[in-house]
């Protein structure tokens, strides 16, 4: 369940009772405008076909109905990665049918003959045995008698370091669940913990370990699970008032609205977010940041004007960094070469192709070698932006690296990018060196 906090609007996602027929499901021609990806045609077949009115289309996918009208007139297309996953789980369209893994809902409907096996036991790969987790881990951390101590709380300091050094450099899907089964053993702790400066701290480290499970879920592309464990990071850090890791939090909802095609929730999380920083005198690093989370917001809603604003702003943040400023661990990687790649990749999404390049090259020049998935990420809009100025060539091979580097890390982020790229390629497929990297992409995400 979401809480709204600090003025923030509850989000929740709603998931309708049902969707398109399965006879229209079945249809030639919806299989085949699925199949395309043509959103003019399934929603007019929707329309027609389906009892679906643009309005209530609008509502099921999370569109506005005049982009829904937009798009069945042919005036608009859609390519978002986020925005096709809601059209598939509003309308219920079978995810293979647009090119999607099966949804969540797929799964729960589909019959399970361990239905009845309780939830906290999962079975081995040795047969019918089975191993509880979480009672597990309750049972040996009452065992071993587990408290706080500064030896026990620098340990798991030096953790968390550890897993965002592993995350940046792999992906976060195989930390998962050492993340998770340590968030479990420090709540154990916290329990059982009646000194209030221990208590503190470890309210402290779980909220960093909510984040960070909830940041690899996000990196999954499972954003409810995402928000759910941001929520659980945002609860913690308020029952202790650190209102900079309430922003720090806020800013991961922003930079998650952006990738759901949300950008006024992604503007008004970002402005809580730099509310709750002033509140405690935000320091100028971590000012720059969150400004920079809101020019994504403006610029996924094509606002020239406030983007470059917003981007300004975090400019005149960032000249104001003092070495001496004690800022949160947290934010020290919003160096000098984070805050320009950032500002190339707002300017890139509102189309300013010729300023956002070279800004992007110049930091992957200084980017850390190690953080894989950072550079498969630039490198995608980096590419994105020599394709706004028509290099296709170029654009190509630079999106081949990036596709290089998406074979070390494992990110479905990454490779929702590449996909979607191979969709800018559509204009271009006649062209060889367009049709390979179509190919290596397709091939690499079945």
């Amino acid at each position: 369940m979401i809480f709204p906090v600090l003025g923030v609007p509850d989000m929740t996602e709603s998931t309708p009772s049902s969707g398109l027929p399965s006879r229209l499901l079945a249809d030639p021609e919806m299989v085949a405008a699925c199949k395309v990806r043509d959103f003019a045609v399934i929603f007019g077949l929707a329309k027609a076909r389906g009892g679906f009115h643009p309005s209530r289309i609008a509502r099921v996918c999370e569109l506005t109905p005049s982009r829904v009208g937009e798009v069945i007139a042919g005036s608009r297309t859609i390519t978002n990665m986020a925005v096709i996953e809601r059209i598939a789980d509003g309308l219920r369209i079978p995810g293979h049918m647009v090119g999607l893994a099966a949804r969540a809902w797929e799964r729960q409907s589909a019959p399970s003959r361990d239905a009845t096996r309780p939830m906290n036991h999962q079975v081995t790969s040795t047969g019918d045995s089975v191993l509880p987790d979480r009672e597990l881990d309750d049972i040996l951390a009452i065992a071993a008698g587990a408290r706080a101590t500064p030896t026990v709380l620098r340990s798991l300091q030096a953790s968390i370091e550890d897993y965002w050094r592993r995350d940046d450099e792999h992906g976060g899907g195989a930390l998962r669940p050492a993340v998770m089964g340590q968030l479990r053993y420090v709540m154990g702790i916290l329990r059982d913990t009646a000194d209030p400066n221990y208590q503190r701290s470890l309210h402290g480290i779980a909220a960093e370990l909510a984040r960070l499970t909830g940041w690899t879920y996000f990196d999954a592309r499972q954003y409810s699970t995402a928000r759910t464990y941001f929520t659980d990071a945002l609860r913690l850090a308020r029952e202790i008032d650190d209102r900079l890791f309430v922003a720090n939090v806020l800013s991961c909802l922003s930079l998650q609205a952006t990738y759901e095609d949300k950008a006024r929730d992604a503007i008004t999380l970002a402005r809580a977010a730099q509310d709750s920083a002033r509140f405690d005198a935000g320091t100028p690093r971590l000012m720059a940041m969150l400004s920079m989370r809101e020019a994504f917001g403006h610029a996924s809603a094509q606002d020239q004007e406030s983007t470059r604003r917003a981007i300004e702003e975090a400019h005149w943040y960032f000249d104001r960094i003092d070495p001496a400023d004690d800022g949160p661990a947290w934010v020290q990687y919003f160096d000098r070469t984070k805050l320009t790649v950032d500002t190339g990749i707002a300017l890139g999404q509102l189309g300013d192709a010729s300023a956002a390049e070279p800004l992007i090259e110049e930091a992957m020049r200084s980017e850390a070698p190690a953080n894989l998935r950072g550079r498969a990420f630039h490198s995608f809009w980096l590419a994105r932006t020599q394709l706004q100025r028509r290099d296709m060539e170029l654009a190509c091979a630079t999106a081949g690296r990036a596709l290089d580097l998406a074979v070390e890390v494992a990110s479905p982020r990454v490779l929702a990018h590449l996909q979607e790229f191979r969709q800018l390629l559509v204009p271009y497929r006649t062209a060889r060196p367009a049709a390979e990297l179509s190919v290596r992409i397709r091939d690499m995400s079945v």
